[in-house]
């Protein structure tokens, strides 16, 4: 499917030139993309498109550098695929957003599993890039099985993310995705949003309103669960899960909930009470109980959700004011961190991927001496700690700086880890004053 975002940064100023990773961090440039962790076959001629849709966020205030470049063409175009196949029905948009529709994956591709692929080019076709999204699931259809520990990824499991969608009779233009607009929950046909789901400490079934507290584990039928939105904040009020079959609502089943599942979410503090749809509102349903079975509750069509795990990939890096001319990837990825040795001669091993020889580790605005192992890893000698604070002072305090990588030609690569020296608790002996404790940000703190 085509996509067509437009930037739409008319009258804007850029904010800085300057090439320090740090401080130019307003200009940044990212690209998200959002998809669904499973996708279900199509066979024959029916075609089943992704649902939700893969979607595409473009952000960041690096965007306008390119706009001047464009020379009035304010568009940046690009398609997304599965890889290794070819482009077919086109979709074009707006803004900052965009959505593919028209994915599909047929009876004749035999893998079990797939990545998406989207191309990236401004308006005068210069590439910026092609971007991977993560590992999809390829499933014949959902499964009604209960599910094991040998299923573990089609189980949903507590703070991952989700997506609920409402579809009437099957029909693929009914789908309204549950969303956040300006900080209230609707059902858009267009755009939706991810959630984390969060699952509740068996004593919170029945407590008095609190603080929530998630717990680890596998989202249950029958449990308690919190609704976040991944990116405002907001939530909906405490629920719980229900399985639903054929537009009831099971009351005692307490089996694991899996990709594509039919559910309903009951409110915890008014239990006759379900979240529901309708038209573009979030409302809640009275639900009545089934006169014949008190473990069955009728629903509505708009309370009756289908739910789906999702993943959000995000590439961060920054042109500055250059605009550098060649495309931004292959892009490298740090996946973890270790360190070797101590004092003045540290070490730092970066594991990842799509590492290469024209890549140089900085510390904050610091470049650290870099050497190439391989396309997972690079190895650079921490800088001391003398070069992030001037005096004494700097013995007595945490410092944490970012970690990023930058390419030969200047373009800045964002990293999500962190570098922390922690000065030693007790007073060293002299020949090694001065010595820090260096420890990865969300990895593990290692004594020197």
């Amino acid at each position: 499917a085509n996509l067509c975002l437009d930037l739409g940064f008319q009258g804007s100023q850029l904010l800085g030139t300057t090439r320090e990773p740090v401080r130019e961090a307003h200009a940044d440039q990212s690209v998200t993309i959002l998809h669904a962790k499973v996708a279900q076959k199509s066979y024959g001629t029916e075609k089943r498109f992704f649902c939700p849709p893969p979607c595409v966020y473009i952000s960041g205030h690096g965007w306008r550098v390119m706009q001047d470049h464009l020379k009035g063409e304010n568009k940046m175009c690009g398609y997304m695929c599965l890889d290794s196949s070819s482009q077919s029905q086109a979709d074009t948009f707006k803004l900052m957003f965009a959505c593919a529709k028209s994915l599909f994956i047929s009876d004749q591709d035999k893998r079990k599993h797939f990545c998406l692929l989207l191309r990236l080019f401004l308006g005068n076709r210069q590439e910026v890039g092609s971007f991977q999204s993560r590992m999809i699931k390829v499933i014949s259809k959902p499964s009604q099985k209960r599910q094991s520990m040998k299923n573990a990824d089609l189980c949903i499991s507590s703070c991952s993310r989700v997506a609920l969608f409402n579809r009437l009779r099957s029909q693929t233009v009914s789908t309204r995705y549950l969303s956040v607009d300006r900080g209230a929950f609707i059902a858009s046909a267009r755009q939706w949003t991810a959630f984390t789901i969060n699952l509740g400490m068996l004593q919170e079934q029945h407590a008095d309103r609190g603080d929530f507290v998630p717990s680890e584990g596998f989202i249950c039928y029958g449990r308690v669960v919190q609704l976040v939105c991944t990116e405002s904040g907001v939530a909906l009020p405490l629920m719980v899960i229900r399985k639903v079959n054929k537009q009831h609502a099971i009351l005692d089943v307490d089996e694991p909930v899996s990709q594509l599942h039919k559910c309903a979410f009951q409110f915890r503090d008014d239990p006759q009470s379900y979240l529901c749809l309708s038209n573009d509102t979030i409302i809640q349903h009275r639900a009545p109980s089934s006169g014949r079975d008190p473990g069955r509750v009728v629903l509505n069509d708009g309370s009756c959700w289908t739910i789906i795990g999702v993943e959000a990939v995000e590439f961060t890096f920054n042109q500055g004011p250059a605009c550098i001319q060649t495309p931004v990837t292959p892009f490298p990825v740090m996946t973890g961190l270790e360190v070797n040795g101590g004092g003045h001669v540290a070490m730092l091993e970066i594991q990842g991927d799509n590492l290469s020889p024209h890549l140089k580790v900085w510390f904050g605005n610091n470049e650290a001496e870099t050497m190439f192992k391989s396309p997972k890893s690079l190895l650079c000698v921490v800088p001391d700690v003398s070069a992030f604070s001037d005096g004494w002072r700097c013995l007595r305090r945490i410092i944490t700086v970012p970690l990023c990588l930058i390419r030969s030609d200047g373009l800045i690569y964002r990293t999500s880890f962190s570098f922390t020296y922690t000065p030693e608790l007790q007073p060293p002996p002299p020949s090694i004053r001065g010595v820090y404790l260096l420890s990865l940000t969300g990895l593990h703190e290692i004594q020197l």
